[in-house]
């Protein structure tokens, strides 16, 4: 984290024991050291509370994904539906045109059967 070597360390140590004196620095490193523990419960802490935010996070987007597109789809469904109906009535007027002249086949038919004939 600090990228502290032995040397840094030792020179640490030796201030310390020289300004605090040989009496209080056991009880200052058990002071440091509930300081650090603490430190890195809360850490802990902070990181499970994020990972959950963005856990909670995730799900709404994806139930306002699902429901824009619902949405969405329920504003066009009556659209598609016409369209479709055009679509399907025009097929058979297609098919009726076809009938009601004369069939392509039909007259294929006809013009080779005369064509051997004359």
């Amino acid at each position: 984290m600090f990228d502290l070597g032995a040397q840094e360390l030792i020179v640490i140590f030796i201030v310390a024991f020289l300004v605090f004196g040989p009496k209080r620095l056991p009880e200052l490193g058990r002071t440091l050291g509930k300081g650090i523990r603490e430190l890195k419960a809360a850490i802990s802490n902070l990181k499970d509370s994020i990972d959950e935010s963005e856990l909670n996070v995730a799900k709404e987007i994806k139930d306002i994904k699902t429901d824009l597109t619902d949405s969405i789809y329920k504003s066009i469904e009556p659209e598609i539906n016409k369209i479709t109906e055009v679509v399907e009535n025009k097929k058979p007027e297609n098919q009726a045109v076809d009938k009601a002249g004369a069939a392509p086949d039909e007259e294929k038919k006809e013009k080779t059967e005369s064509g051997k004939d004359g």
